[in-house]
């Protein structure tokens, strides 16, 4: 299975990130969406699922909680913005798989038997940070990332 994850587009969706995404069998977006445009553009690539992150106001939020908990795949992941909101570390749970944004620095990391993921930010480019994607892959249980820098991007 192959999962595209995506942050802090701040109502940027960029054609690139889209090219990246497309044939990804499920898309997660962790926060910071800025528009409900955004949502709308990655759902006619793949089903999604988003979280608000701190930016996000108005009704139309209302639809994204602040953290949630799927399985894809055979895989527990939790999805929330910002990875200090974590109240407690999940070795104990079943999930397998961290997922957040807010920082807009790429990171993967592995702890106790946990990947943490942060995509990076897709959205205007901050601290000439890179602008980034992830992908990743679900294979009979084993995992892989990869983050995918989109380019010279402003």
């Amino acid at each position: 299975m192959l999962i595209g994850v995506i942050s802090d587009t701040h109502g940027l969706l960029r054609p690139e990130a889209l090219r990246i995404l497309r044939g990804a069998d499920h898309i997660i977006h962790a926060g910071d969406i800025g528009t409900p445009e955004v949502i709308y553009g990655l759902r006619a690539l793949a089903p999604v699922t988003a979280v608000r992150g701190n930016v996000d106001r108005g009704a139309w939020v209302e639809d994204f909680p602040q953290r949630r908990l799927l399985t894809l795949d055979g895989v527990a992941l939790l999805v929330l913005h910002d990875r200090h909101e974590l109240l407690a570390e999940p070795a104990d749970s079943e999930v397998r798989v961290i997922v957040t944004g807010h920082s807009h620095r790429a990171l993967v990391e592995e702890r106790e038997g946990v990947l943490y993921l942060n995509p990076g930010s897709a959205g205007p480019r901050r601290f000439r940070l890179p602008v980034t994607v992830a992908l990743l892959t679900v294979n009979e249980g084993k995992l892989g990332v990869e983050i995918v820098d989109l380019g010279p991007l402003r």
